[in-house]
């Protein structure tokens, strides 16, 4: 009797870690929408932030970008790097400190055609103060940082 209950159990421990493997393998950065879910086209479109949509989503070098129109993912779409946020959407000002701090997707400027996110609007204040020389300071940075976890730096 005690060799059946093994067996069952056993077979249940098989079963619970084969249903558990696939959401311990998860990569959590890449379930996690680009731009905190807001809408990168509609920066340049719509001079704003706009939370995407669910309804619309394209997916762009493992990421999900969400889109307030199917129009904005049609843009997108055509020209991903023409939207995509600097330095991954990670904060401006950070990078140009060699750090990589979640960025605020309210909290941003586009200089030059390119869009620009901050921690926030204190960190962007300390940003405009010299915005071609932290832009500077974070383009030498990223290619030393972009490989690196945000807790490594």
């Amino acid at each position: 009797m005690h060799s059946v209950k093994r067996a069952v159990l056993g077979f249940m421990a098989l079963i619970a870690a084969a249903i558990a493997t696939p959401a311990l393998a998860t990569d959590y950065t890449h379930s996690t929408p680009g731009a905190g879910g807001y809408d990168v086209v509609a920066y340049f479109m719509d001079g704003k932030a706009m939370r995407g949509s669910g309804y619309h989503v394209a997916d762009y070098n493992g990421v999900t970008y969400a889109f307030t129109s199917e129009e904005h993912k049609k843009l997108f779409v055509a020209n991903p790097t023409k939207y995509l946020p600097a330095y991954g959407g990670y904060c401006a000002y950070g990078v140009s400190v060699a750090k990589k701090f979640v960025a605020d997707p309210e909290v941003w400027k586009i200089v030059d055609g390119t869009l620009y996110l901050n921690l926030d609007k204190g960190i962007q204040v300390k940003w405009e103060k010299d915005i071609p020389g932290n832009i500077k300071k974070a383009e030498k940075n990223w290619s030393a940082i972009k490989d690196k976890a945000p807790g490594d730096l």
